[in-house]
């Protein structure tokens, strides 16, 4: 299963929402379990102050730009996701490239896309996409929509 939201920076969201789509999906991760690749770089992360974070982030522009310029070379885009792997029991959360014409790369405004991977849906994941409503809906409406999946796959209600 693997989640994304348009607003890269968001990590925080994304992490805590793979740990719940993880728990839904039986599996018993905790925060500590699951990897997170931070999009600040690691000297800013000991910044004193938002000024003194603000006032050094520019030096840090050429390493993204890079990435963003590899992945247009390539065909492809960034999209910041998060990845629940049931059948290895773990998540994580990281930066990831995707062809133009994936279902990720497609988002737009404040959308949200999860894929399922399963044994019916291997060759072309089911995909279930629609607009960020805050962490409330959009967290009620993946847990209702991973049981009206669960249900539909066969599992006990």
């Amino acid at each position: 299963m693997i989640y994304t939201r348009q607003r890269e920076a968001i990590f925080r969201t994304c992490f805590v929402e793979v740990i719940i789509l993880a728990r839904e999906s039986g599996l018993k991760l905790e925060l500590s379990d699951t990897p997170v690749q931070s999009l600040v770089p690691e000297p800013l992360r000991a910044a004193a102050s938002a000024e003194e974070f603000m006032q050094q982030l520019p030096q840090y522009d050429k390493d993204m730009a890079k990435q963003l310029q590899d992945a247009e070379d390539a065909g492809e885009v960034l999209r910041y996701v998060g990845v629940v792997d049931v059948i290895n029991q773990k998540g994580l959360v990281e930066l990831r490239r995707y062809k133009k014409d994936h279902p990720f790369a497609q988002l737009s405004g404040s959308d949200n896309i999860i894929a399922f991977t399963t044994a019916r849906y291997k060759n072309q994941p089911l995909i279930v996409r629609g607009p960020g409503a805050g962490a409330q809906v959009t967290a009620g409406g993946i847990f209702s929509d991973v049981l009206r999946l669960a249900s539909y796959l066969g599992a006990p209600s």
